[in-house]
């Protein structure tokens, strides 16, 4: 009877032991990403290879919110993410102000928050995952610079600016590191600066409006390549499109993508900026599954210029 018993025992620990470790085995972690608007094709990319990435590795539920350009709407969705007490809250912040308070609220909660790509006011976060704007807009000032000399012969030219959403960390340095390297040359004017939020429609609407009124523009830089390609459209319109050189900014992978515009000549250049998403992955990972690991406060990625001469090059590379 004793041994019975201790037979019975013994199978039993071993079925709860193999419970346990099937129970574990299927843990499923809950990854709220609040991202600040769906409709531009970088913030659909971010969506995309976040997706795919969290799929491979098989033990996240990945929820994605678009907060469609409004900081109220995105406040109210993480903080039903707050409610829901996420693994991990990743977050693409519409504005820098609106979001910093809610962040904090959820670093209060004990959720850990990856902020991607837009910083906030205040370091309400795990970690900060970006990259190098200032720099972007420095080496897009220098390109301009260079371009207008090899057609004019020197530093000559004007320029009409289309930028992204006012107020925006990745639109403030792309605009200031530009003009850094312009104010240097005197005889570069800046004619125009549009405001077209990042969306390729409304920098058509302005850049037609642009073009009614300017008689000679050399270059349009836009803050991300949609914005450019539709200052594009509308020189295209009017026929004006050989008379000027078009430089974006994000350098997307894909048929759509930035980089298959520089390959197809409708721009000139444009400058890749990571998606931040497989280092926001790999850091959350990190984060879930191993309680001792703490992350740099801030990770921040370099961008790279892209022309003729590359882009077939990183198409390769960056299409996914």
């Amino acid at each position: 009877m004793k041994t019975r018993l201790m037979a019975l025992v013994a199978a039993l620990t071993v079925c709860l032991s193999a419970c346990h470790s099937g129970s574990s085995a299927a843990k499923k972690y809950f990854v709220a990403f609040s991202q600040c608007n769906n409709a531009e094709p970088y913030r659909a990319a971010q969506n995309q290879l976040m997706d795919k990435l969290f799929k491979d590795k098989g033990d996240v539920q990945l929820v994605i919110a678009d907060a469609q350009q409004d900081n109220s709407k995105q406040i109210a969705q993480i903080e039903t993410f707050i409610r829901q007490k996420p693994d991990l809250l990743i977050v693409a912040p519409n504005e820098r102000a609106p979001l910093t308070d809610v962040m904090g609220r959820a670093m209060a909660a004990g959720i850990p928050v990856i902020c991607l790509e837009r910083d906030i006011t205040q370091d309400n976060y795990t970690t900060f995952i970006g990259a190098d704007n200032l720099s972007i807009g420095k080496m897009a000032g220098q390109f301009i610079v260079d371009s207008l000399t090899r057609k004019n012969g020197k530093p000559r030219g004007k320029i009409v600016e289309m930028r992204g959403l006012l107020g925006v960390e990745a639109e403030m340095e792309r605009y200031n590191g530009a003009h850094d390297v312009l104010k240097a040359y005197p005889e570069i004017k800046v004619v125009h600066e549009a405001v077209a939020d990042w969306l390729q429609d409304n920098a058509r609407a302005r850049m037609l409006e642009v073009l009614r009124a300017q008689p000679e523009v050399d270059v349009v830089y836009g803050h991300n390549d949609p914005m450019a390609v539709g200052a594009y459209l509308a020189a295209r319109e009017l026929g004006r499109e050989k008379q000027i050189q078009f430089i974006g900014v994000d350098g997307l992978g894909g048929p759509a993508g930035g980089i298959k515009k520089v390959m197809d000549g409708v721009l000139v250049s444009t400058f890749y900026y990571p998606l931040c998403v497989d280092k926001a992955v790999e850091v959350g990972e990190q984060i879930l599954h191993d309680p001792s690991f703490h992350p740099d406060k801030k990770y921040i990625l370099q961008p790279k210029l892209i022309t003729a001469e590359n882009a077939n090059e990183m198409y390769g590379k960056l299409t996914f």
